[in-house]
């Protein structure tokens, strides 16, 4: 690639539409702990090296079945740890791990940076490099391009491998053409593919039914080389607040020939981190395999899908998913319906479909979003949502939600700060009411506080 004036870190974020500011992520707070909730539970386990399942794409690559997904690398402070993202990177390599998927906008707009450094360390032709054109907000060619040739350089790499338009589904097609079409993007994204600068060109995708047909039916017109979709057991039948069944996705992919990439195998974590009751029931069938196990060979036994997309923090988590998928055991028919009696009960937990993914951040007003959506599910989950009544049961779960969402949630950015500006619903991929959650979860909380101290 020809050198490129390097755009300054505030200028990139500027460009990516994100702001150099971003609130500090509640992972470590909800449940991104190894070994929570039935997460790593196999961890007694040996980790196989040598047994990793691949699948063959439609240009002849070799992609193993677990894919990394770099949004949630480990931080130090207010910056990714390199060191950290350099053994797990390690780890993963060694271990038939060969695909990675980043973004400029992940982790404060530095992923890029840290994985393109992690992986220089290895030959090139060991791994796979996937990214995206993630131009939401600033179109123009001129900012796509700059954003375009960054990821080159913060990648340290002459040749992308799987290039994606991030995030298709919020405006239609509409949307579509101003990001991609009028500005020229798609003839130049076309030319390289045609050069080897992209190796495969793909989209992911956040919306309805109508839309992803849509997007599909210009297959004839771009060739798309693969797909990245949210699947999951749960989201297969029963995917909520607007969301697309995943079902209906991969039954489309499936029709035009493409293959996918699935994003959201554990709906941001939610699937390994399940009530003690979800737990003991997905163990009585597989007693020794963790929770997560589930939902990751739930999506890598569909045919056609290319790779399964994980952002592993903790190395627990690393390896419990290469124990899965080294090889990959197939899902029975009476395992698939045992799933989905599961996604049924799962169901029953009121929880708020966040993942966790920090796109409606930063909030304007500092409010911590993802801060207390998590906290709200992880009670949920745990038991401690107060119900009405005066009773030990009632004591304990006050003081636990109320204790735990001071401890998770700084005071000046809880939910009390909420405006309602609605800045953050069309940034939601889950098609969350955001306001309107947070401003229920206030009025709970204040309900709570004024009945007394803790």
């Amino acid at each position: 690639m020809k050198d490129k004036k390097n755009l300054s870190r505030r200028e990139f974020l500027k460009l990516a539409g994100i702001s150099a500011v971003t609130a500090t992520t509640a992972g470590t707070l909800y449940g991104c702990k190894p070994g929570s909730n039935g997460e790593g539970a196999s961890a007694g386990q040996p980790v196989p090296a040598g047994g990793m399942t691949y699948r063959t794409s439609a240009t002849g690559d070799r992609v193993s079945i677990l894919g990394y997904g770099c949004m949630r690398w480990p931080m130090k402070g207010n910056e990714p740890d390199q060191e950290t993202v350099n053994r797990l990177v390690d780890y993963a390599i060694e271990h038939g791990v060969n695909y990675f998927d980043t973004a400029p906008v992940y982790v404060q707009g530095l992923s890029e940076k840290v994985t393109g450094i992690a992986l220089k360390r290895h030959p090139r032709e060991k791994y796979f490099i996937a990214t995206k054109l993630s131009n939401f907000g600033h179109a123009s060619r001129e900012n796509s391009l700059k954003m375009y040739h960054q990821s080159f350089s913060e990648l340290q790499v002459d040749y992308i491998d799987y290039y994606l338009l991030h995030g298709l589904g919020g405006g239609g097609l509409d949307a579509f053409r101003t990001r991609f079409v009028d500005n020229g993007m798609m003839d130049f994204l076309l030319e390289e593919r045609k050069a080897g600068r992209v190796r495969n060109l793909g989209f992911s995708f956040h919306g309805n039914a109508d839309q992803f047909e849509e997007f599909l039916a210009l297959h004839d017109t771009y060739h798309w080389d693969f797909v990245q979709v949210q699947l999951n057991y749960v989201d297969w039948d029963h995917a909520g607040q607007g969301a697309t069944n995943a079902s209906i996705l991969y039954d489309s992919l499936v029709k035009y020939k493409i293959p996918a990439v699935v994003m959201e195998p554990l709906l941001g974590g939610r699937l390994s981190k399940l009530p003690t009751y979800v737990v003991n029931h997905l163990k009585q069938r597989r007693p020794d395999d963790s929770a997560a196990s589930w939902a990751f060979r739930f999506a890598g036994s569909l045919e056609g899908v290319l790779t399964v997309l994980s952002g592993m923090t903790y190395m627990e988590h690393l390896q419990d998913n290469v124990r899965t998928y080294s090889p990959l055991v197939p899902l029975t028919a009476d395992e698939r319906t045992f799933l989905e009696g599961t996604a049924e009960i799962i169901r029953s937990y009121p929880t708020i479909p966040c993942n966790d993914c920090d796109y409606c951040m930063p909030c304007p007003y500092g409010i911590d979003i993802p801060g207390i959506l998590l906290h709200y599910n992880k009670c949920v989950n745990e038991g401690n949502i107060p119900q009405e009544g005066g009773d030990e049961n009632y004591r304990r779960a006050r003081r636990a939600f109320l204790v735990g969402y001071n401890r998770s949630v700084e005071t000046l950015r809880q939910a009390d700060h909420c405006i309602g500006c609605n800045e953050c619903v069309p940034l939601c991929p889950q098609r969350i009411r955001i306001p309107q959650e947070l401003q229920r979860i206030d009025k709970f909380v204040e309900k709570l506080r004024r009945e007394g101290p803790i």
